[in-house]
């Protein structure tokens, strides 16, 4: 069974929903920027190791990430997951786990990259919206796609509701995509290409509005 850490930043629904599913994985620990990350007490009530390494307590980026990654290897993991872990990190940081790193946004990537994603896709009034798993890189947001949910944004959508209705598809295919590393039915390639060995896709088309 493969070694996860998982970093947080807040309350840690995706972590919580990793933590409750059907898991082919062990949590090795659950790391945050934040001592008062809600997120670290929900682990903890769980069994499951915390750790807290506070970006503050760092005078740059490079230090942060230097003490951040050393404590992340002392549990030994095979896989780190950013799980609302609300950190740039260094190019370093980033090639240290290489292929091994991968992230949840709310948005269909490559649109809507950084914050404010819902806002701004009503802003726009896009029609379809949704969630990406994907590899991290060091261009933030632009990693290889490992897995996405679509979901149609509806006339009378809020930022609250359109948000919530994103996290729920969200505590979906996250656990998903983290099985899928951990059974080597996922990896990334050579060329920077996702490869899936799983083969399960769906064919139907998500048309927002329904044709009439």
């Amino acid at each position: 069974m493969k070694n996860i850490v998982i970093l947080i930043s807040g309350r840690g629904s995706n972590m919580q929903a990793l933590l409750t599913a059907d898991a082919n994985y062990r949590i090795a620990a659950v790391i945050s920027n934040r001592a008062d990350a809600g997120g670290l007490a929900f682990a903890q009530a769980h069994g499951i190791p915390t750790a807290v390494v506070a970006h503050r307590d760092h005078p740059d980026r490079d230090s942060f990430d230097a003490a951040l990654a050393q404590v992340v290897d002392s549990f030994q993991p095979d896989f780190v997951i950013l799980a609302g872990f609300m950190r740039i990190l260094t190019s370093y940081f980033v090639m240290h786990y290489q292929g091994r790193l991968i992230n949840i946004h709310p948005s269909l990537l490559p649109s809507y990259t950084g914050l404010h994603t819902h806002a701004r896709a009503l802003q726009d009034g896009v029609k379809i919206h949704g969630c990406t798993v994907h590899f991290v890189t060091p261009d933030l947001d632009h990693g290889p796609i490992i897995i996405q949910a679509a979901i149609p944004v509806l006339a009378d959508d809020t930022e609250h509701t359109l948000s919530a209705r994103v996290l729920h598809e969200e505590h979906r295919v996250f656990p998903q995509a983290v099985r899928w590393l951990c059974a080597g039915q996922i990896e990334l390639s050579k060329d920077g290409k996702v490869v899936n060995r799983s083969r399960n896709q769906a064919g139907l088309a998500l048309i927002s509005p329904a044709l009439e």
